[in-house]
C-alpha cells in the first residue's frame, strides 16, 4: 500500500495537528460536565509555566507564568 492510497486520521485529513484535536476534544468533555465536577475541572484546566533566560552561558532565575499574563 503507498502513501497515497494509505488511510489517514481524519484530523490530519482535515488539517488538524494532534494537539489540536485532542484541545478540542477535551473542551468538549469539559463543557459536557454537571456540576460540582464541571468546578473541578475548571480549577485545573489552569497553565502555570516557567520561563529562563540564559546570559553568558548560564541560565537566570526561572519566572513562573500563566496563561493570563
Amino acid at each position: 500500500m503507498s502513501a497515497t492510497t494509505a488511510a489517514v486520521p481524519f484530523w490530519r485529513a482535515a488539517g488538524m495537528t494532534y494537539i489540536g484535536y485532542s484541545n478540542i476534544c477535551a473542551a468538549l468533555v469539559r463543557n459536557c460536565l454537571k456540576e460540582p465536577f464541571k468546578s473541578e475541572v475548571a480549577s485545573r484546566e489552569k497553565v502555570h509555566f516557567s520561563i529562563s533566560k540564559w546570559a553568558d552561558g548560564k541560565q537566570e532565575k526561572p519566572t513562573v507564568r500563566t496563561e493570563d499574563e
